[in-house]
């Protein structure tokens, strides 16, 4: 996946992200995991290039960079409380 910056952020539900070649444009629509009002301004983000209505270039399935890393790690740390837990209580 490439990766960007968020450049702007308009109140219309859609934004630009600034990569190497230049803003791309994304909409709301696209966003995966996140929402669009907790995005913020020089946040990193993860995307794939598609192409708008338009024909023009735009950002899909855009993420916040390393998410999937983080909600893995997220997942391991509640399965291993989980386990503790279930220890902790077959002590009778």
């Amino acid at each position: 996946m490439a990766k960007g910056t968020i450049a702007r952020l308009m109140d219309r539900g859609f934004g630009f992200i600034k990569t190497e070649a230049g803003d791309l444009f994304f909409h709301r629509n696209e966003l995966e995991g996140v929402e669009f009002n907790s995005l913020r301004e020089g946040q990193e983000v993860e995307f794939e290039k598609g192409q708008g209505r338009d024909s023009r270039p735009c950002a899909v399935k855009v993420k916040l960079a390393g998410t999937e890393t983080s909600q893995a790690e997220a997942e391991v740390d509640s399965t291993e409380t989980d386990t503790e837990t279930e220890d902790s209580g077959e002590t009778e």
